[in-house]
């Protein structure tokens, strides 16, 4: 199988890397390696990407004690997951079995990419088998550490549900150094990866539209390789000392020539991210984390947009 389809090639050919990309793309296959089977047993967060019923793709967050993702031979690997049963997650992979997944350790920088697609369902569980495995590099990954205190009793999930953000997922989203963005192609399904910056690198334009910077990665751009075929996307940002998440899904436009990219230095390209729906979820997970240190790798951001504090 081609590690990369058209949508792939037709970015890596305008980047004017397609042969670093050829290069650097023979790390992609369809097992479980073993260095990648010892990382699993460790981890407790995955992010999800799948399809709904009408197109829109969502990103969700799975959590789990450790070995809550088990390997079950080279190709199948089986979840068993605490997250919570309401997630759109749950009624898009009864509809579509596709599904990308980024099993990522915030503490030491790590994060696995493993797409598939669904080879058995269940509410609290469910098996992949694997099309693409590989691990990506630890750029733009903020350090944070799980707390190691469980947290007894959380009150029950509270969903709020809207069309376009208010004045608190502005703030939230202004505040953010993580985010996740889920995408989807026709050829090679379901793909979840990982974005960060220092707090300010996502701009809210209004209240139904961001501005984000794709920065330097590993040149293969499988998020915008499947955004150059269909725009759908989810993005997910997480409060991490609080576990509430915040889903959003809409459409995603790939900007290459535009004035302000001099408005976020070290961008090579910006995306436009037009909301359709707004997805907030407090108490989604009992996991808590702490804060490290930002990635030496964050471009600085103008002194305008950038934390204070920093």
């Amino acid at each position: 199988m081609m590690p990369f389809h058209s949508g792939e090639i037709a970015v890596q050919t305008r980047a004017g890397v397609r042969e670093d990309a050829e290069r650097i793309g023979q790390v992609i296959c369809n097992t479980v390696k073993p260095a990648a089977l010892s990382f699993l047993g460790t981890q407790q967060m995955a992010i999800a990407s799948t399809i709904a019923s009408n197109g829109t793709i969502w990103a969700s967050l799975l959590t789990g004690s450790p070995g809550f993702i088990q390997v079950l031979n080279d190709q199948i690997i089986q979840i068993q997951h605490t997250s919570n049963y309401i997630d759109i997650l749950h009624q898009n992979l009864e509809k579509n079995s596709a599904i990308g997944l980024l099993v990522i350790d915030l503490s030491n920088r790590k994060r696995l990419r493993l797409n598939g697609n669904i080879k058995m369902y269940q509410s609290e569980m469910f098996q992949v088998k694997i099309q693409q495995a590989f691990f990506n590099c630890p750029k733009y990954i903020q350090t944070r550490y799980l707390e190691t205190s469980a947290i007894a009793e959380l009150p029950p999930p509270e969903i709020h549900q809207r069309n376009t953000l208010n004045s608190a997922d502005e703030s939230w989203i202004n505040q953010a150094d993580t985010f996740f963005i889920a995408t989807a192609n026709s050829t090679q399904g379901a793909d979840a990866s990982h974005r960060g910056g220092y707090p300010g690198f996502v701009q809210v334009i209004n209240f139904q539209t961001l501005l984000f910077p794709d920065y330097a990665g590993n040149n293969m751009f499988q998020t915008l390789g499947n955004l150059a075929q269909n725009s759908q996307a989810g993005l997910l940002f997480i409060d991490f000392e609080q576990g509430h998440t915040l889903q959003l899904t809409g459409e995603a436009v790939i900007l290459w020539n535009t004035e302000l990219l001099s408005t976020f230095p070290g961008a090579q390209r910006l995306i436009k991210f037009a909301i359709n729906r707004v997805v907030e979820t407090r108490n989604a997970t009992t996991l808590r984390w702490q804060f490290g240190e930002y990635s030496p790798a964050n471009p600085a951001l103008p002194e305008s947009r950038s934390k204070k504090d920093l």
